[in-house]
C-alpha cells in the first residue's frame, strides 16, 4: 500500500519534466509498426539523452523469449546494467508465455502456457539516468525477430542527485543443479541434512552476487522439475557485505521466501506469486517476489542464494533474474551462450531430454549415509 500511495500521490504535483516515447511506429504513415531484427544483429530501441527516467516499457513479439537478449546501458557505460533473455526479464521462464499481473511486471497472451507465441510484456520499474539511456535487443537466434515496442520516459532540466541508484537486472542458470541426492523425495527424512556455513555459501543456487552500494528489490525464479515431486523446501540465505554465519537474512523454505505457504498456488499477486505454474505446464514453474517496501540494502556487496531442495539435494534445472538498484559503477557480468539458455524439453515418451548429466558434488559423510539409507529403503 505504501508503494501505491507514493505512486498515486505523485499525480497531485506538477513536475518540471518533458515526456517522450521511443516506439516502433511506421514512420511512413502506414501500419507496418514493427521492427525486424536479423539473426546476429543488435537493434537500438531507444537512445535517450538525460537527465531523465524510463517509466514504462511495453513489448510484443511472436517468439524469441530465450534467443533474444535485452540490454540496458546508463550514462554511456561500457558494460550493460541489464542483461537478460527477453522472456525471463519480464518474469516468464523457459520460453513459455502466460497472462499474469504484478506491480513491476505484467504479461498478456491469448495462448496461455504455450511455448514461443505472441505475448504483450510490460515493465513499470523506474530506471533513472543522468547523461544517457540506451536499450538494445540482440537477436542471437537463427531466424529474423519481429518486435513491436513502446519505451515511455521523461527528461529533466537539472541533473539527478549523487544518491541516484541505477536499475540492474541479471539472468543466471544452472542446468542442472549439482544435487547430492536427487533420487531422494523432497521432505523425506534422508534429505534433512545439515547445510550451514561455507557449505551453504558455496553450494546454494546463486540468484545474485553484486558489489557496490544499493538495494536488492526481488527476483523471479524458474524451475524445470525433473524429479516430479515438490521442487522446494530450499531456504533463502542472503549475505550483506561479506560472509558470516548465520547470514543476515535466513529463510524457512522456497515458498516462504516467495511469500506463499504449503507449496506454490496458482496465483499472481502484486508482490508475489507464479507467472507460470507447473500443474499447467507439466513441470515448468516461474515464480516471483518483490521487495518494494522492504528492499534489502547493502553498502559493499550482496550475495542472494536459495537451496535447491533442502540441503541442495535436488538436481533440477533452475534459472533466475535478480533485480536491484545501486550506485555506479557496477561489477560487470555476462550471460551464458544462447545454446546453453534453451529450455529442457520432453520427448514423445514424456522423458526429459537432459543436455548433460548433473555434476556430482563432493559428498560429505552425512550425505553418503543418507543416500545409502534411502537406497536401502527402496
Amino acid at each position: 500500500m505504501a508503494y501505491l500511495e507514493g505512486l498515486l500521490s505523485s499525480l497531485t504535483r506538477v513536475k518540471d519534466a518533458r515526456s517522450g516515447r521511443a516506439s516502433s511506429w511506421d514512420t511512413t504513415g502506414r501500419n507496418n509498426d514493427a521492427w525486424d531484427i536479423a539473426p546476429g544483429a543488435t537493434c537500438v530501441l531507444a537512445d535517450i539523452q538525460g537527465p531523465g527516467c524510463i517509466n514504462h516499457i511495453w513489448l510484443t513479439q511472436p517468439n524469441g523469449y530465450r534467443n533474444v537478449l535485452i540490454r540496458m546501458f546508463w550514462d554511456d557505460e561500457e558494460h550493460p546494467s541489464v542483461l537478460c533473455p527477453l522472456g525471463d526479464f519480464f518474469g516468464l521462464g523457459n520460453e513459455i508465455v502466460n497472462s499474469y499481473d504484478s506491480i513491476p511486471f505484467s504479461a498478456s497472451t491469448a495462448q496461455n502456457n504455450a511455448f514461443n507465441t505472441g505475448c504483450a510484456l510490460n515493465c513499470y520499474l523506474q530506471m533513472p539516468f543522468n547523461r544517457a539511456a540506451r536499450i538494445e535487443l540482440v537477436n542471437e537466434g537463427d531466424t529474423p525477430h519481429r518486435q513491436y515496442f513502446y519505451i515511455d520516459y521523461e527528461q529533466y532540466p537539472a541533473p539527478l542527485g549523487d544518491d541516484t541508484a541505477y536499475f540492474h537486472a541479471q539472468f543466471l542458470r544452472e542446468n542442472p543443479c549439482d544435487g547430492w541426492g536427487h533420487e531422494i523425495r523432497v521432505n523425506a527424512s534422508e534429505a534433512n541434512i545439515v547445510n550451514a556455513e561455507r557449505l551453504a555459501w558455496d553450494t546454494n543456487y546463486l540468484i545474485l552476487s553484486a558489489e557496490g552500494r544499493g538495494h536488492y528489490v526481488g527476483c523471479n525464479l524458474s524451475v524445470t522439475n525433473f524429479q516430479g515431486t515438490w521442487w522446494g523446501e530450499g531456504d533463502d540465505m542472503i549475505w550483506i557485505d561479506g560472509y558470516k554465519w548465520p547470514p543476515d537474512l535466513h529463510g524457512t523454505g522456497s515458498e516462504d521466501y516467495l511469500n506463499q505457504a504449503w507449496g506454490m498456488q496458482k496465483n499472481a499477486f502484486a508482490h508475489n506469486g507464479s507467472s507460470i505454474h507447473e500443474d499447467d505446464t507439466d513441470g515448468y514453474q516461474s515464480s516471483y517476489v518483490y521487495h518494494l517496501e522492504n528492499p534489502i540494502r547493502f553498502e559493499k556487496e550482496i550475495r542472494v542464494t536459495i537451496e535447491h531442495g533442502h540441503g541442495n539435494h535436488l538436481s533440477n534445472e533452475m534459472s533466475s533474474v535478480a533485480y536491484w538498484y545501486q550506485l555506479e559503477p557496477h561489477r560487470p557480468f555476462g550471460i551464458v551462450p544462447v545454446a546453453q539458455r534453451q529450455p529442457v524439453r520432453k520427448d514423445e515418451s514424456g522423458e526429459w531430454q537432459l543436455q548433460h548429466a548433473a555434476p556430482v558434488p563432493e559428498l560429505n559423510a552425512e550425505m553418503q549415509a543418507m543416500r545409502q539409507k534411502w537406497s536401502e529403503k527402496r
